[in-house]
């Protein structure tokens, strides 16, 4: 890969040859935590793209792909001959780009990858796996990642984060966060069945909103003794207002009975929720995340076939930027509005969005987003919040991957980021100094803020220490 990759000018390279050796503090991930502490070598590079990463499956299947060698019990090596064949046609496309960087910077192979290049790269792969026995931990740390926030259910065990912080020989810090969209999708068959395993891993029957708001409350502070500082949601649904816990009660209720909920019903207990969530954030310093505007599992057939998470989702509708203020306020007034990030999967949502999150203290837009992750969406984000809102607030990339590999979107965000920034140094509307200050915020300083008092990374101190020494 050439060293001035997405680089526009020398300014640009000023900008990012200051943050490209900056550790990444990955604080939204889908990577198991069981997979960290195990830390099995992998069988090839076929297994490490292609195990669980639904991006890639979404475009192979897209290109007509037969699902024997997306999902289904096809050869490794077939699978990767299928997907080399599929990306040499993806121009424009960021995995694309991935794919190009992650080779680069994990194998030092920068031969086209094509159908006809396939074997060679697959086998030059496998013997640079082999060689160096690459696993989790070894490429978490050729990445120079210094902190992981995995996405964790609240009726998980957290067993595999324990053993994680109990083990003294992996430097990186690898924590939960608290994800309850279980708790919240309440129109799912499977939901009093949940809320009863839920209540089974705190010791408590779950058969009233008292004590569901009581077990929540459990395992917010199991998460919070494992390191947690965030919670994600990623919910389809939007509430339209704040309920009361009454009107939520009724509908809990119905639903534990296994009775149909409405569609107003889910309403009135997800906006209760949320609310109650949020509250609970606030006493115990989390950042709150909200991933809004996903459409979920839309392709029943595959659906049906496959199951979640295999690339049958897309871009849902704008959330009502009116529901979403009357949320913000609310809880602002109540005292229970939490550091909070919002991200929007639909990018006509991206200046609203940044005007929305400009009227309350410490609420951010969050980094582009799924379908928005390539180089004109993550400019796009970039420039509505500069533009309208407080730039310098900016949590910059996350990763939001199952795949190991993934780190390499840290760099290519990075590499953006700068020549964005350049832009305004070139036209004389920014200066160098403070080009150099936003852009190590962006990529590491906000985020350490956030993550340094709970992880006691002394680490983490010391490259802040040292960024202020040098810039």
């Amino acid at each position: 890969m050439k060293e001035n990759y997405l680089i526009k000018n020398e300014t640009a390279k000023e900008i990012y040859d200051s943050v490209k050796n900056l550790p990444i503090l990955d604080y939204h991930c889908h990577l198991s935590a069981k997979d960290i502490y195990e830390d099995k070598v992998f069988s090839n590079i076929g297994e490490m793209w292609l195990g669980g990463d639904h991006y890639k499956w979404r475009l192979m299947r897209q290109a007509g792909v037969d699902e024997e060698y997306i999902t289904g019990n096809a050869d490794w090596r077939d699978k990767f001959r299928k997907y080399a064949e599929v990306i040499a046609l993806s121009g424009g496309n960021p995995l694309y780009s991935w794919s190009k960087m992650e080779l680069s910077m994990y194998f030092g192979i920068d031969t086209p990858l094509n159908g006809n290049t396939a074997d060679e790269i697959f086998d030059a792969a496998q013997k640079y796996i082999e060689e160096n026995q690459l696993s989790p931990r070894k490429l978490i740390q050729k990445a120079n990642v210094q902190y992981i926030a995995t996405t964790d259910d609240p009726a998980d065990s957290l067993e595999w984060h324990q053993k994680l912080k109990q083990d003294k020989s992996f430097s990186t810090v690898v924590v939960p966060a608290f994800r309850p969209d279980n708790l919240l999708n309440i129109q799912s068959p499977d939901f009093a069945d949940y809320i009863k395993r839920f209540g089974d891993r705190n010791g408590v029957l779950i058969n009233s909103m008292k004590n569901l708001r009581m077990v929540i409350r459990m395992s917010i502070d199991d998460f919070y003794d494992m390191g947690s500082s965030f919670s994600d949601v990623g919910i389809e649904h939007f509430p339209t207002r704040v309920y009361s816990r009454e009107e939520a009660s009724d509908v809990f209720f119905k639903a534990l009975n296994h009775e149909p909920i409405s569609e107003q019903e889910k309403d009135v207990y997800i906006g209760y929720l949320f609310n109650f969530l949020a509250g609970e954030y606030k006493k115990k310093n989390f950042t709150m995340q909200l991933h809004l505007s996903a459409a979920r599992n839309v392709n029943s057939v595959l659906f049906n076939e496959c199951g979640r998470d295999v690339g049958g989702d897309c871009m849902g509708n704008s959330v009502d930027g009116a529901a979403l203020l009357r949320y913000l306020d609310t809880i602002n007034r109540k005292d229970k509005l939490p550091h909070t990030i919002i991200y929007s999967l639909n990018p006509q949502m991206n200046a609203q969005l940044a005007t929305i999150c400009g009227s309350f203290r410490n609420v951010v837009p969050g980094a582009a987003w799924w379908f928005c992750d390539h180089k004109r969406g993550i400019e796009d984000v970039m420039r509505s919040m500069a533009e309208t809102s407080y730039f310098g607030s900016f949590m910059g990339m996350l990763t939001d991957s199952r795949s190991f590999l993934s780190y390499a979107r840290h760099d290519y965000f990075r590499r953006i980021l700068s020549s964005l920034i350049a832009e305004w140094v070139d036209e004389e509307d920014f200066e160098m100094e403070n080009a150099l200050q936003l852009a190590y915020k962006i990529c590491y300083g906000n985020v350490a803020d956030l993550v340094e008092e709970r992880v006691k990374n002394h680490n983490i101190r010391r490259i802040i220490k040292l960024y202020q020494e040098n810039y």
